[in-house]
């Protein structure tokens, strides 16, 4: 009998966990909801204690009004109605809305894309014991270059390439992070690469079919393409209107030299860990010595306090206050879709 568990698709923004996402609801049996959900980083920290009727109803106050309700394509009175009687959790409301949409839909699983539940991934599976998690990684390179163009992650040490090594360090927290309580849930967490996905996407697919208990047919997925299949979803514009579009190596052609050295030095340890191999020799982070070490444990620190007070503090609802209910981290501003 197929698994109907849930499926999570996660990952450091950038990384192509929406392109995944398509990819699975290309492949058919799984409710099309094309939005982030956001239910466990920013609506769980943001109205409390879900077994308060008020605190429901302030939940789908905002969440009614919201994109992620729009393409949820439910009516608003029964969805509310059901929220107000049944849900407890914030567990509870991600099930009853998904679950609806799935039965509207006629199929038997639903799947979420909101890309920093990969730090919630302990809490998925105490809301949803089997479901699946999803971490898929990318080169912390690509996915630095991709951040520092939109402009996401907030330098806090002035420097030289600022935004690219903030953006660089927060891939290697997200990662590093994600990766650690991932083995808490195994055997129902796995990582896929961005790059294997990309050059290898039959063999890829076809084991991320086995794990998550579904057939990922790529050529059904090419034909119905939801989405980013069909239309890549890249932060560089030029390779849709002329340039090749190849989402490999880029840095390689958009860095200089120096933004390069600076890149790969801040993060050497993390891309040798998960085997991808630094362009520039070791010489310029050993210089850097211990500058580079206390930059790296201030970034550290501030992505640790600022995840700690989200999760453990009621300063979490003012933190969350400002977030918009779409994609985006605390530390990730105006993020649009991935």
């Amino acid at each position: 009998m197929k698994s109907a568990a849930p499926v999570f698709i996660v990952g450091c923004p950038r990384s192509g966990t929406t392109l995944l996402y398509h990819m699975v609801l290309s492949a058919g049996g799984f409710a099309v909801y094309r939005a982030e959900s956001n239910v466990f980083n920013l609506l769980a920290p943001r109205f409390g204690d879900l077994r308060v009727r008020k605190n429901r109803q302030k939940l789908l106050d905002v969440w009614l009004g919201s994109k992620m309700f729009i393409a949820s394509g439910l009516d608003s009175t029964e969805i509310a109605a059901r929220v107000l009687e049944e849900c407890r959790s914030s567990g509870d409301f991600f099930r009853i809305v998904m679950a609806e949409i799935a039965r509207r839909q006629n199929v038997a699983r639903w799947a979420d894309c909101t890309p920093e539940h990969v730090l919630y991934a302990e809490a998925i599976q105490e809301s949803f014991p089997g479901a699946r998690v999803v971490h898929i990684i990318r080169d912390g390179r690509a996915v630095a270059l991709s951040m520092a163009e939109l402009g996401w992650i907030r330098p806090i040490v002035p420097q030289r390439h600022a935004k690219l090594i903030a953006a660089a360090l927060y891939w290697e927290w997200i990662v590093r992070t994600g990766r650690a309580i991932g083995q808490k849930i195994a055997p129902f967490y796995t990582e896929v690469r961005f790059e294997d996905l990309i050059t290898e996407p039959q063999r890829t697919l076809t084991e991320l079919g086995r794990f998550i208990d579904h057939d990922l047919d790529y050529d059904r997925i090419k034909r119905v393409a939801v989405g980013s299949v069909s239309a890549p979803n890249t932060s560089f514009k030029g390779e849709l209107t002329g340039q090749p579009f190849n989402p490999l190596r880029r840095w390689e052609s958009l860095l200089t030299p120096d933004e390069l050295t600076a890149l790969e030095g801040s993060i050497r340890d993390c891309l040798l860990d998960l085997g991808y191999a630094p362009t520039t020799s070791g010489d310029s982070a050993s210089r850097q010595g211990l500058a580079l070490q206390l930059t790296r444990l201030a970034y550290r620190q501030h992505f640790d306090l600022k995840f700690w007070l989200k999760t453990h503090t009621p300063l979490s609802r003012l933190q969350t206050r400002n977030d918009r209910l779409g994609p985006g981290d605390p530390e990730v501003t105006d993020a649009p879709s991935k």
